[in-house]
Order: structure tokens, then C-alpha cells, then sequence
């Protein structure tokens, strides 16, 4: 990033808080703090991103587009009227963000509560009456090409055949449902078509009463919010403006750990509801909340409880959640209908999903580890507590000390993270050298490097990847091909990903005197990172030394395929030498690809790949029973030759280690999550065909070992 925009832009806003703005509203529903987000967003864009775009009536143009769509993708509210009276300001824009303007986003966003108004009106009178499923017609989901309704008679149309869709749906599977009783017991007595007919209808309302109750949560604010970020995606896919509450969300996804109770909570019907205790929380020490429980009132220690049903869950949240140390006493509706006072020490909860975890597996009397990194998670506060690489450096001594001859490392989507904790990580498997390039515009590039001579793991290497392993795991799995260390099993590409962000806290800028509350945050994209041959993963990503299906293979998921995605480019290739570690990569690839050419299971996987593909390039279902049952019986006669691929089984065990049976024995959330990945490893064709690289591997390194002996 560049620095001296900073100390430009904190002069220049601490004069505009200070001197423009006297409202003292905390909220977003505040005109003044929305033109203030709009003028802080936009310096900041243009001097801080990698590649600032003209903010010029094409810009504008994008921008509008991109609005609309956020708002109504599936063009069941706006009509074309609207759309009309919204294209004065197509090309306008762009003067309205520099003028701090917002009369384009007001009128959008008025006119959206009113056709929401009007939606939820049309769904509950066509929900009151049945459907005739006997009727030749058909629906088409192709939103994106689809005209807005161009009267409120083809608008209740479109709802109709959408909520229609949604039922029939609902009442061929009730239909299967009752037919399969019969046939198990043909005394049964089947619901009428009637009935299973009222029962789908019910379920079409009841689902989008949920909906609405989610878009009855909202406020202005987060509405305001889609607005900003129809406006900073235009820059790239990964800029993005963050509110107040989404901050603290990514920082817990990013660290893996937050101070509270330690509960998933979810609104239902105005009540929030536990719906998972995770382990080794204070709930879950505690033992006295459960899943189902609904929270009624929370009090801050002695304070007087506050009712929260009815409350929007992100309040709800943050009510509950607190300071490591501090009491919250909760009243609960217990799932037995009783009512319980519960007192809580809040503590800080490690979200153990996010973290890397290990496996040892027996094969041909050898030990082989395997370490599970599903990000390169860190705590921005402070590095040296729990991150990604000090975990994965801990697991790799573990597997050692369990006699591992093979490593996989499994970065199958696994999204990224942390810049530096993936540069310390790829430290662990080479003596010294560069890591990843990294450019920022108009500057030299820097190069970072492992500077430390002591190699973690020197043994054999394999890496899985697939269309999913972005950013920090594509820069791994390139340093680790670059220097010949590993073999990189998986997709044909991965991600694509080959920019860095960095998370802009916009209230540095707005002075202790701030009127306006927490103004939220700018993940900005500020370099590109290359390869050490000088090649960049932006688009191209990582290819796969040795190239597996997956059921991803033809779905369009990748950089590539978002909306304004950076260019790819090279650069000078950075001062490096190959590993000379004994591993005959030439044999390992030979077995390897003779092996997958007679797999049937990877031809399968293949074929299910391409017949996913099908499936989601069609756009128009009918809403015919006859015909809508004759499409799915014959999708299930497809699907029929694909069940097989779940039942693919392995002779591998996986085990955990020492040290996590030991805790493994006293929790039994945490035994059921390790048993089931063990079962999920052992069904995982990937990671056979891992193991068996491995084994060729360190047969290529015995070869060479004797051979460097006669030498």
C-alpha cells in the first residue's frame, strides 16, 4: 500500500468530521455519515489500490448494473418502470460519489421496500388457494437474461410460476414419500393428493415467511452497505467494504477464535435459538445450555436482563458476546419447555474447525502423516499466538515423533489468509530462499524469503489442491513446484488468486472527536504476488503436476470467472536453486499417471464432473406434475450410476495422535468430528492416490541414495 496517502487522507478527513458534521446519530440511518463513508471510501480507493480505476460514466454504468442485480437477482421485485425512472442516473454515478451524493442510492432503496411490500402481499394471496399442476407450462431461471416485468400482471406472474415451482417440488417428494410407505406397508393409508398438495403450499409460505423476517432485520444501514459494495467491486472482486459488525466476523474467521460463550445462535419466528454448542466453550464446560435451547433475556452480571425476542440477531449478538472474564446470565426456554437462568464466564473459543489438524495412516507397514489446513488463519493482533504455521510446524513434529515417512499436505479449499504465516510455513520444507514476489504499483518489488536454515520436514512431500485452494495456498503450492520440494496433486488449476489485500480500519481517519460511531473497514486489494520463476497465479493459478477430476472440474468457479478480476502478468524470475533432496520426481509421475489412467473411480468422478455441468447450465423446469416427474425420474436413473462413488472404500485407518486421544476421551463432540474425517479419508481416492506418490517418492529417494553411496 502506499504509505503516504495515509497521513494525506487523515488530514483531509479529521478537517471534514470535524468541521462538516455535527450530528452525533450513531447509526447509519444518517445521511451525513453515509456522504462521510462515501468520501473516506473513495480517496481511499484511488490512492491506496493497486490498479485505481477512472470513476467516469463507464464506471458509473458498471456500478448501476452491479446495484440492481445485488438487490433484485432474480428480477421478482422491480419492474421495468422502475428500472426506467432509476437510468437518469446510469452515468451519474460517478459525479455523485465525488459530489458525496446519495439521491441514487435513496431513490433505489425506497422504491425496493415498496416492491418488497407489494411481494410479500402477492406470495400470500397466491398461497392461499391450490395450484394446477395439470397445466402445459413451464419456468425460466435464466435471471440473468431474463426482461423485468414490464407490469405488475407479469410480475404476480412471475411469483406465481416461481411459488408454484417451489410447491410442486415440495409435493413430489411428499408424493414419493407416501408411495414408499405404501409399498412397505400396503395397509397404509396414503394422504390425498389434496393434502400433500396443502402440505407443500404451506411449506412454499412458511419458507418465505422466513425469508421476509431475515429482510425485515434490515436496516437502512446494511442496505447502504450493498450500496458501497456495488461501488468498490467495480475495483476488483476482493475489495470489499466491511461494516462495523462484518469486521468483527472476518477477524474471528481469520483468527479462528472470539470472546464469548461459545454458541452458534440462529433467529427463528423472532427467537434466537442455540443451535450448536461448540466444543470446549464455556457453554459447552458449563453443560447446562443445549442445542434447541431459545434465549429469552440477557443481563450483564447484575444488570437488568434485556428482552431479545423480536430482537435482530446481530444486536442479540452482541449483547452476548463479551470481554474474556466478564459474567452474561442468560434466560432460556429450555427445550422442555421450562424456563433457566444461566450464568456465564465469558471466555475466549477457538473455533477448532479452522484450525490445522493431523492423522496418521499405516500403508505397506510404512507410517505416512497427513495435516488438514483448511486456512492460513492468524490473529492480526498479535502473531505469536495461535497461527497457522507455528500449528502446522507443531503437527509435523507430532507425525515425527510417530515415525512419518511421507507428508501430505491437504490444501483442498482451503481459501488463503495470511501472507506472512504462508512464507514461515514454506520455510519448514527448503533450507533458505525466496518464498513469493510481491509488487505493489509503481514500486519495486520485494521479495520474501525463508532466511532460516533448519528444515522441519525434509522427507517426502505431497500437496493436494483443487479449483478451491486460493491466494496463500496457490503461493505455497507454487513455491513448493518452483522448487521441485513437492508434488502438487489435484485440479487443473487452482484458484486463480494472485492478489493481496489489506484490511483498511477506517476510523484511524476520523480522530478521537467521532461523532458517528464505528465506521467499519476497506479490504482493499494493494499488490500482486508472483511466483519465484516470475510467473503470476492471478487467473492461471497453480497447475497440478499431476492433474486429477473432481466435481468441480467444469464449473466456472474460478478468478477467471468473477466480475473484474485483475490481468495476469510476469516478472523477473527471483535468485533460486531446485531442491537436490533425494526425490525422483520422473518416477513418481510415470506411476502416478499409469495408475489414474486405469482408476475407474477418477473416471467416474469424471463423468458425474460433466453431468454436474449439464445439470447447472439448465435454466427452464416445467411445471407440469406429469412432465416435472418424468425430468426427475430420469435424473434419478442418471444419479443411480453415481451412488457408487460414495460407497468407494480404501483398506487405510487413519488414527489421531497421542496427545488428541487424550482429549479425544473427554469430548465427545470433538471424537465424533475426528471419526468422521477419518471415515472421509478413508473413502478419499485423492488421498490414496497421494499416499501411493509418497511411497514412490521415497522409493525414487532410496534409489538415489544408493546410488550417491557407490558414487
Amino acid at each position: 500500500m502506499k504509505r503516504n496517502f495515509v497521513y494525506v487522507l487523515a488530514a483531509l478527513l479529521i478537517s471534514v468530521a470535524s468541521c462538516s458534521f455535527t450530528n452525533t446519530n450513531k447509526t447509519f440511518d444518517n445521511p451525513d455519515k453515509d456522504k462521510l463513508l462515501i468520501q473516506l471510501i473513495s480517496y481511499v480507493l484511488e490512492k491506496g489500490h493497486y490498479d485505481p480505476k477512472d470513476m467516469d460514466d463507464t464506471f458509473s454504468g458498471k456500478v448501476f448494473d452491479q446495484y440492481i442485480s445485488m438487490l433484485d437477482p432474480s428480477k421478482r421485485y422491480f419492474l421495468k418502470s422502475d428500472i426506467e425512472e432509476f437510468e437518469v442516473y446510469r452515468d451519474q454515478i460517478d459525479d455523485q460519489i465525488r459530489d458525496s451524493e446519495i439521491t441514487f442510492f435513496d431513490l433505489v432503496q425506497q422504491r425496493l421496500v415498496k416492491r418488497m411490500g407489494e411481494g410479500q402481499e402477492i406470495y400470500k394471496e397466491i398461497l392461499e388457494k391450490p395450484f394446477d399442476f395439470s397445466e402445459d407450462e413451464d419456468i425460466n431461471m435464466d435471471y440473468e437474461n431474463l426482461p423485468f416485468a414490464s407490469s405488475k400482471e407479469e410480475l404476480r406472474d412471475r411469483w406465481k410460476k416461481y411459488l408454484k415451482f417451489s410447491t410442486l417440488s415440495g409435493y413430489v417428494t411428499r408424493l414419493e414419500d407416501e408411495e414408499n410407505k405404501k409399498e412397505e406397508d400396503a395397509g397404509y393409508n396414503m394422504k390425498s393428493e389434496t393434502e400433500l398438495e396443502k402440505e407443500a403450499r404451506e411449506s412454499t409460505k412458511k419458507m418465505q415467511d422466513e425469508f421476509y423476517d431475515l429482510i425485515d432485520d434490515l436496516e437502512r444501514k446494511d442496505w447502504f452497505v450493498m450500496y458501497l459494495n456495488a461501488i468498490v467491486t467495480e475495483f476488483d472482486p476482493h475489495t470489499y467494504y466491511f461494516g462495523p459488525e462484518e469486521k468483527d466476523r472476518f477477524d474471528t474467521s481469520m483468527s479462528g477464535k472470539f470472546e464469548g460463550i461459545g454458541a452458534r445462535l440462529q433467529r427463528k419466528n423472532d427467537r434466537i435459538k442455540i443451535v450448536e454448542v461448540i466444543s470446549g466453550g464455556p457453554a459447552w464446560r458449563g453443560n447446562k445450555i443445549e442445542v434447541g435451547d431459545e434465549i429469552v433475556r440477557v443481563a450483564q452480571g447484575d444488570e437488568e436482563p434485556v428482552d431479545v425476542i423480536g430482537m435482530r440477531l446481530d444486536d442479540a449478538v452482541k449483547l452476548i458476546k463479551g470481554p474474556k472474564g466478564s459474567e452474561v446470565r442468560l434466560t432460556l426456554k429450555k427445550v422442555d419447555g421450562t424456563t433457566e437462568v444461566i450464568s456465564i464466564i465469558r471466555d475466549v473459543v477457538e473455533l477448532e474447525e479452522s484450525y490445522a489438524k493431523s492423522s496418521t495412516v499405516e500403508k505397506d507397514g510404512k507410517t505416512f502423516g497427513i495435516i488438514n489446513l483448511p486456512k492460513f488463519y492468524i490473529d492480526f493482533d498479535n502473531y505469536d499466538d495461535r497461527n497457522a504455521a507455528s500449528d502446522v510446524e507443531k503437527e509435523i513434529e507430532r507425525l515425527k515423533e510417530q515415525g512419518m515417512e511421507g507428508l501430505i499436505l491437504d490444501l483442498r479449499g482451503n481459501g488463503g489468509g495470511s501472507l506472512k504465516t504462508v512464507v514461515d510455513m514454506a520455510g519448514f520444507f527448503i533450507e533458505k530462499g525466496p518464498i513469493v514476489q510481491v509488487k505493489s504499483s509503481g514500486k519495486r518489488k520485494e521479495v520474501l524469503s525463508d532466511t532460516d536454515e533448519r528444515v522441519q520436514w525434509d522427507g517426502p512431500l505431497v500437496i493436494l489442491v483443487n479449483e478451491l485452494s486460493a491466494s496463500a495456498s496457490e503461493i505455497l503450492a507454487a513455491a513448493m513446484q518452483d522448487y521441485k520440494r513437492a508434488v502438487i496433486i489435484g485440479s487443473k488449476q487452482t484458484y486463480g488468486k494472485g492478489t493481496v489485500q489489506n484490511v483498511v480500519d477506517l476510523n484511524q481517519f476520523l480522530g478521537q472527536k467521532n461523532d458517528f460511531g464505528d465506521v467499519g473497514a476497506l479490504k482493499i486489494t494493494t499488490q500482486k504476488f508472483y511466483r519465484i520463476n516470475g510467473g503470476s497465479t492471478q487467473l492461471e493459478g497453480v497447475k497440478s503436476d499431476i492433474t486429477v477430476p473432481d466435481r468441480y472440474s467444469y464449473i466456472d468457479i474460478g478468478e477467471k470467472d468473477q466480475e473484474n478480476p485483475l490481468p495476469w502478468d510476469k516478472i523477473d524470475p527471483a535468485d533460486y536453486k531446485t531442491w537436490d533432496g533425494y526425490v525422483n520426481y520422473e518416477y513418481a509421475l510415470k506411476q502416478s499417471k499409469e495408475r489414474m489412467s486405469k482408476n475407474e473411480q477418477l473416471a467416474l468422478i469424471d463423468d458425474n464432473a460433466r453431468w454436474v455441468k449439464k445439470k447447472q447450465d439448465e435454466n427452464r423446469y416445467p411445471l407440469n406434475y406429469e412432465a416435472y416427474r418424468k425430468a426427475i425420474n430420469k435424473d434419478e436413473e442418471v444419479a443411480k450410476r453415481f451412488d457408487v462413488l460414495s460407497d468407494y472404500k480404501t483398506d487405510l485407518t487413519f488414527r489421531s495422535l497421542p496427545y488428541e486421544e487424550s482429549l479425544i476421551a473427554k469430548d465427545t463432540v470433538l471424537r465424533d468430528k475426528r471419526e468422521r474425517w477419518h471415515e472421509n479419508l478413508a473413502k478419499d481416492v485423492y488421498v490414496e492416490e497421494a499416499l501411493h506418490v509418497l511411497e514412490d517418492l521415497q522409493a525414487g529417494q532410496v534409489k538415489k541414495r544408493v546410488a550417491n553411496i557407490r558414487d
